[in-house]
């Protein structure tokens, strides 16, 4: 019997997404961030975290955090390691898990002195365009794409993203949020221990970077009276309408962060 040639059925490349996500803290967007990607299979990147391994990186050189040059000069050359993976995005700083420590109230308090060096901007810029492209051509998400999220990544990063987010919320619930993931508590005194350094950091942030008002193209999703879950679903909404990609429904944890 003549057997007939058969063509390979060759599987889709997929087309690969960028998604930005900008907002203040406390308005959810790393816990947000995380489940999008999470569930749309992509990469995410915490740019914040970037700054926060920088901070801890001079600090540990023993360098002034005021003395811009220095610092620019330890983060060109800090080995700084992110990883991707939305179910557990490490941070390794030299060979170390700092995952925790950057999440310390010390590092807290001093990352604004860093984030607004324009030098240290600059170089970490560099790196997470890299990061950025790396997930477009393979990377941990095999070409499906990469969800970032900052204060600069629809405007300054990937302003050519395919959906610019800005994620935002009252300030009163931020400052909830920041209490509880911080404290543990949301009643008035967490909340007022929390508030100086939510506010000032923000303050001290918008004076280079724009993340309180969506820039031309960019959609905002006000997350004030809604909880994470349906702060997802509210962003995978925008995604969908803008890209068409979809992911199917699974569980989100219950608190938002960041």
């Amino acid at each position: 019997m003549e057997q007939k040639e058969t063509t390979p059925v060759s599987t889709p490349t997929p087309v690969p997404v960028v998604i930005a996500v900008d907002g203040p803290s406390g308005s959810g967007k790393s816990s947000v961030s995380k489940a999008v990607a999470a569930r749309l299979g992509l990469a995410y990147l915490d740019t914040g975290a970037m700054y926060r391994a920088a901070t801890v990186w001079s600090t540990r050189r023993g360098t002034d955090l005021s003395d811009v040059a220095a610092v620019a000069a330890d983060v060109a050359a800090m080995p700084l390691e992110m990883g991707v993976d939305p179910g557990a995005p490490g941070v390794t700083l030299d060979g170390c898990d700092v995952a925790r420590e950057i999440r310390t109230t010390a590092v807290s308090e001093a990352v604004s002195t860093v984030a607004t060096n324009l030098d240290v901007r600059a170089e970490l810029k560099r790196r997470q365009r890299a990061a950025i492209d790396a997930e477009r051509a393979g990377g941990f998400s095999g070409g499906r794409g990469i969800l970032a999220e900052g204060r600069d990544i629809t405007t300054v990063v990937a302003p050519d993203a395919d959906v610019r987010i800005l994620l935002t919320a009252s300030e009163e619930a931020r400052l909830r949020r920041r209490a509880l993931d911080v404290h543990g508590a949301a009643d008035a005194t967490a909340v007022e221990a929390t508030k100086d350094q939510v506010l000032r950091r923000d303050r001290d942030d918008s004076t280079v970077s724009q993340f309180v008002v969506a820039a031309d193209g960019v959609v905002t999703v006000d997350s004030s009276d809604l909880d994470l879950e349906q702060t997802v679903e509210a962003v995978l909404a925008v995604v969908a309408e803008v890209t068409g990609l979809r992911s199917a429904p699974v569980s989100t944890p219950e608190r938002m962060s960041e």
